[in-house]
C-alpha cells in the first residue's frame, strides 16, 4: 500500500479522487492502493525546554543560556492532534511507501518530515512537488515524483530555521523578562525574537526620526509663464532657498523682466510592463489600493491556491521558469469569460516573451503568482479583488511596452534659471490593462500623475511675460511604517529601495521569508508591541521601551538579521552548512546572556495590564466532552471548541473540518 500524506483535509481529497481513493476511513481516504491522510498544520513541533532538562522548567536566570545538546521533536499537546498522529503512524507502520504531498515549499517540507520521524516511518519516501493544485498539476506531479533526498537541504535550512528561532527566542524571551520586565501574577513575559525583534525596532526608530524631526523652513521660487509653472533650478542637494532674504532677492531681480525659453529637449523611451506578485509585491500592493493586512491577503491568496484558480503563493520570486510559456496561452483562454476585452489584443499573434517574465536562472522551486487556467467563479468579494490583482499582472506581461515622450524645458529670467518636465504617453501599451483602476487617494499615484503631465509646445527662444512667485515650505519628516511599506523594509532589511531590480536582488538579505513576515507582524499586534490608526503602524510604550532596552545590535539590527536569513538560503543551496549555523547562533545567545547579566542598571520595562484569561472553569467547559447519547447537530464541537456539530450520512463531524478539526463521531447503531 502507498501512502500519501497531504498538509490539509481539502488537499487531501482531491488528492484521493485523482488517484481513485474514494473510500472515506477514520483520518484518511482508501482505494485503488493508495491511502491518503493529512495533518493540519504543525502536528509536531520542538521540544520544550523542561523536556530537555527538569532544571529548565523553572525561569532562572542562573540556567540561561539553555543550549540543548541535540534538539528533539515532540507531538502538540492537544487531542486532535494525537488521534490524527495516531492514525498516521499506524498506516506508516505498514506502508510499502510513502509519498510527501505537503506544501511544495520550506515550511511544508519541515511540518512532513517531522510527522514521518515521530511516526518512525522506514519504507521509502517519495515528494510530489506541484506549484498549483489544478487536476492537470497534481496528474503531472504524480507522474513525475522525485525522491525526497532531494529535497534534504530545504528540510535542513527549515531545520535550522526552527532551530535559530527557539535558541534565541526560548533563551532571549526569559532574559529579558527576568532582568527587565514585571514581576509577580499575571504579568506577561517580554517576548524577544530573531526577526520580530528587528521588526518592532524598525517601527520604533521610523516612530522616533518622526517625533524627534525638526522642520526647518526654506522657500521655493517659480514663475507661471503661457499657464505653466517653471521652478528654479538650485544647487544639486539644495530644494530651495535657505532665507526668505535671499529668495525676495531673487524674486524682486525677476519681477518685470521678460521670460525666455532656453532650451526645448524630448526624449522618447519605454515602460516595460510592471513585474509579476511574489507574495510580499501582492501583499504590498493589496495594502495600498484595499488597506488589506498581510495576513488576510495570504489568507486570500491561499484560499485562491486552495480553490485552484492560481498557483502556489508563499513565493519571493516574480519571474516564469520557461517551460510555463507555452502554457500561457491555455491559461489565458481559462479567463477568457471574464477579461475577453483585455485578451482581445493578443488574438491572432504569438505572445510576447520577455526576459523580465520567463528567467529559468531567476527561478528556482516556484516562479511568481499567476492565474491558472480554471475559471474564477464562485469568488468572495475579497478574494475577487485578490484575483483581478494578479489577473492583470499576468495578462499585461503579454501587453507591448508603454510608449512616452519626457520634455524638459528650460528658461531663464533676468540670469535666474528655470525648469519644467512632463510626459506624454505616445502609444500605452500595458496600461490599457489597468486603465480603469484610477486611485483618487494614494500618495504616489497622484505624484506620478502630477509627473505626467502633458506640456503645451515650447520653441527654444520664445519669450513672452510671466507671473513669479516666491512659496515658503517645510521639509518634512520621514511617512510613519504602513503594512505596505514595512513589508518592503523587511524585504530589504530596512533599507529604502524604490527599483524593482535592485529589490529583487536584495531578497537574500530580507528578514523572514515571505510566507512569515505576515504573521510577525500579526505577533507584534498580538503582544501589543505595535497599533494601527487607519493605515498607519505606531509602536505602543510597551514596544518602544522593549527596543529602548536592549542594547545588544544583534538582537534588534535588521541588516544583522538579513545576514542570518542570507545564510539559511545559503543552506537551503548547499553553500553553507547547517551545523555553522546553529554553532554560530549558540555562540551568539551565550554573548547576549553575558551582556545582560553584566549589566548593573536597574531598568524596567512597564508592561500594559493583558486580558484576563479564561478561569479554568470556563476553558474546562469549552473542552469538556460530552457524553456519546448527548451528541447532537447544532451543539459546540467536543474537540476544537469552536465550530458546531454538523450531521452528516453515517456519522457526526465538526463545521471546521476544513480547517483541520478532526472530531467524528458514527452514529449509534439501533
Amino acid at each position: 500500500m502507498i501512502v500519501c500524506i497531504a498538509e490539509k483535509p481539502s488537499v487531501a481529497r482531491d488528492i484521493a479522487r485523482i488517484l481513485g481513493a474514494t473510500t472515506s476511513r477514520d483520518g484518511y481516504m482508501e482505494g485503488n492502493g493508495y491511502q491518503v491522510t493529512w495533518t493540519f498544520g504543525h502536528l509536531c513541533e520542538l521540544k520544550q525546554p523542561a523536556d530537555y532538562d527538569a532544571l529548565w522548567r523553572h525561569w532562572s536566570l542562573g540556567q540561561l543560556p539553555m543550549l540543548p545538546t541535540r534538539f528533539g521533536i515532540r507531538l502538540k499537546d492537544d487531542d486532535g492532534v494525537r488521534r490524527q498522529f495516531n492514525v498516521i503512524k499506524s498506516l506508516m507502520s505498514q506502508a510499502d511507501s510513502i509519498i510527501n504531498c505537503g506544501d511544495a515549499g520550506q515550511e511544508g517540507e519541515l511540518i512532513q518530515r517531522w510527522v514521518m520521524q515521530k511516526a518512525g516511518a522506514k519504507c521509502p519516501v517519495q515528494r510530489l512537488w506541484i506549484s498549483s493544485m489544478t487536476d492537470e498539476a497534481i496528474t503531472e506531479g504524480f507522474a513525475n515524483l522525485r525522491p525526497q533526498t532531494d529535497y534534504q537541504r530545504l528540510y535542513e535550512a527549515g531545520l535550522c530555521r526552527a532551530i535559530g528561532d527557539w535558541i534565541l527566542g526560548m533563551n532571549a524571551t526569559r532574559l529579558y523578562t527576568l532582568r527587565y520586565g514585571q514581576h509577580g501574577p499575571g504579568t506577561t513575559p517580554l517576548s524577544v525574537g530573531r526577526v520580530q525583534t528587528p521588526t518592532l525596532a524598525l517601527i520604533v526608530r521610523r516612530q522616533q526620526e518622526i517625533e524627534n524631526f525638526k522642520p526647518e523652513p526654506y522657500w521655493v521660487l517659480s514663475t507661471i509663464y503661457r499657464g505653466v509653472t517653471f521652478t528654479a533650478v538650485m544647487q544639486e542637494g539644495e530644494r530651495g532657498f535657505r532665507s526668505e532674504e535671499e529668495g525676495q532677492e531673487a524674486l524682486k531681480k525677476i519681477e518685470g523682466t521678460t521670460f525666455t525659453v532656453t532650451s526645448v529637449e524630448r526624449k522618447n523611451g519605454k515602460e516595460a510592463p510592471p513585474r509579476l506578485f511574489d507574495l510580499t509585491s501582492l501583499q504590498v500592493e493589496c495594502n495600498k489600493k484595499f488597506g488589506l493586512s498581510a495576513d488576510t491577503t495570504l489568507s486570500l491568496i491561499q484560499s485562491l491556491y486552495e480553490k485552484k484558480i492560481t498557483t502556489y503563493p508563499r513565493v519571493d520570486t516574480t519571474y516564469l521558469p520557461e517551460d510555463v510559456y507555452g502554457k500561457c496561452k491555455q491559461t489565458l483562454n481559462g479567463i477568457a469569460g471574464y477579461y475577453n476585452e483585455l485578451l482581445l489584443p493578443l488574438r491572432g499573434a504569438p505572445l510576447r516573451k520577455s526576459k523580465k517574465v520567463f528567467d529559468n536562472s531567476k527561478v528556482t522551486d516556484h516562479h511568481a503568482i499567476i492565474p491558472t487556467s480554471v475559471a474564477p467563479n464562485n469568488l468572495t468579494d475579497l478574494e475577487r479583488l485578490v484575483y483581478d490583482l494578479v489577473a492583470r499582472r499576468f495578462i499585461a506581461a503579454f501587453y507591448p511596452d508603454c510608449e512616452f515622450a519626457t520634455t524638459t524645458v528650460l528658461g531663464e529670467a533676468a540670469d535666474v534659471k528655470f525648469r519644467v518636465s512632463g510626459k506624454q504617453i505616445l502609444k500605452p501599451g500595458w496600461r490599457d490593462v489597468f486603465a480603469k483602476d484610477k486611485s483618487t487617494d494614494d500618495e504616489e499615484e497622484n505624484a506620478k500623475a502630477d509627473e505626467e503631465r502633458t506640456l503645451p509646445a515650447f520653441a527654444k527662444g520664445e519669450n513672452g511675460e510671466h507671473k513669479p512667485c516666491l512659496t515658503q515650505k517645510q521639509t518634512q519628516p520621514p511617512k510613519p511604517y504602513t503594512e505596505a511599506t514595512l513589508l518592503r523594509a523587511m524585504e530589504t532589511a530596512g533599507r529604502t529601495v524604490e527599483d524593482e531590480s535592485l529589490r529583487e536582488a536584495m531578497k537574500d538579505n530580507g528578514i523572514g521569508r515571505p510566507s512569515t513576515r505576515a504573521a510577525i507582524i500579526e505577533t507584534l499586534f498580538r503582544r501589543n508591541y505595535i497599533k494601527k490608526n487607519r493605515k498607519t503602524l505606531y509602536a505602543t510604550p510597551t514596544g518602544v521601551q522593549l527596543i529602548g532596552i536592549i542594547k545588544e545590535e544583534l538582537l534588534k539590527s535588521a541588516e544583522l538579521t538579513g545576514r542570518w536569513e542570507k545564510r539559511l538560503r545559503e543552506i537551503e543551496r548547499g553553500e553553507y552548512s547547517a551545523q555553522q549555523f546553529i554553532d554560530e547562533m549558540k555562540r551568539m545567545i551565550s554573548e547576549i546572556v553575558l551582556q545582560v547579566l553584566t549589566d548593573n542598571s536597574n531598568r524596567r520595562v512597564e508592561m500594559e495590564t493583558p486580558v484576563p484569561a479564561p478561569s479554568k472553569a470556563t476553558a474546562k467547559a469549552a473542552t469538556d466532552k460530552p457524553k456519546t447519547s448527548r451528541i447532537r447537530a447544532g451543539m459546540k464541537c467536543p474537540v476544537c471548541g469552536q465550530g458546531k456539530v454538523i450531521k452528516g450520512k453515517t456519522a457526526y463531524g465538526c463545521s471546521r473540518w476544513k480547517e483541520g478539526c478532526n472530531f467524528r463521531k458514527p452514529f449509534a447503531k439501533k
